[in-house]
């Protein structure tokens, strides 16, 4: 039994398993256990390259940040269980918890994070009646989003990212990510607002 899962291994996904992580050794977090499903293949990052984002490199591939963004959660924080070359195909709500199904396992955990992309080709069965066309995507493209408040679907679902009916920005799926963990952390926090910042 997991307490958070994040579906997606991209910039949302990614930095809400980052924040997730930093807090667990907290008093209000060292007994919640988080996964994250870090399937990237279809991933926008595979392809993007980075000029214009703050403390990045220009020059930067998204294809590396794939990479080594896995290898910094696993360094920092290997309490975080990654599960890597499976893709979700159904997340359904039980009375208590959400079953996640995969090509390969079922998972249960009391909260998920959808952090995939936006395209029209998201196939997870139980978000269908949550799809709409993307409110900031040229309709043209047929970009979705998943109908949310502040990032919540509904109790205990969330979702992060271009998904959430953000813009197609690295920096603003990352900090939609962090958002979102941080709200997790107020929650496990017994309502206090939370946020972790290492410093100097």
């Amino acid at each position: 039994m997991l307490d958070t899962l994040i579906i997606g291994g991209g910039a949302a996904g990614l930095s809400c398993a980052l924040v997730l992580g930093s807090a667990l050794k907290k008093g209000f977090a060292k007994e919640k256990k988080v996964g994250i499903i870090t399937h990237q293949k279809t991933s926008h990052l595979q392809n993007a390259l980075f000029n214009n984002v703050l403390g990045l490199k220009p020059g930067t591939k998204g294809a590396s940040i794939l990479i080594e963004g896995k290898t910094q959660l696993k360094t920092l924080y290997p309490e975080i269980i990654q599960i890597e070359k499976e893709k979700v195909q159904e997340i359904l709500k039980t009375t208590e918890v959400f079953s996640v199904t995969t090509n390969k396992n079922n998972y249960k955990t009391k909260r998920v994070v959808v952090a995939v992309g936006y395209t029209n080709l998201l196939t997870i069965k139980g978000l269908e009646k949550y799809i709409s066309p993307h409110p900031k995507a040229a309709v043209e493209k047929g970009r979705i989003w998943l109908k949310n408040k502040d990032h919540v679907i509904a109790p205990n679902l969330y979702v992060a990212g271009t998904l959430a009916g953000w813009r197609s920005q690295f920096a603003i799926a990352s900090g939609s990510g962090a958002h979102v963990a941080t709200d997790i952390l107020t929650l496990w926090n017994n309502g206090k607002h939370t946020k972790i910042h290492d410093k100097i």
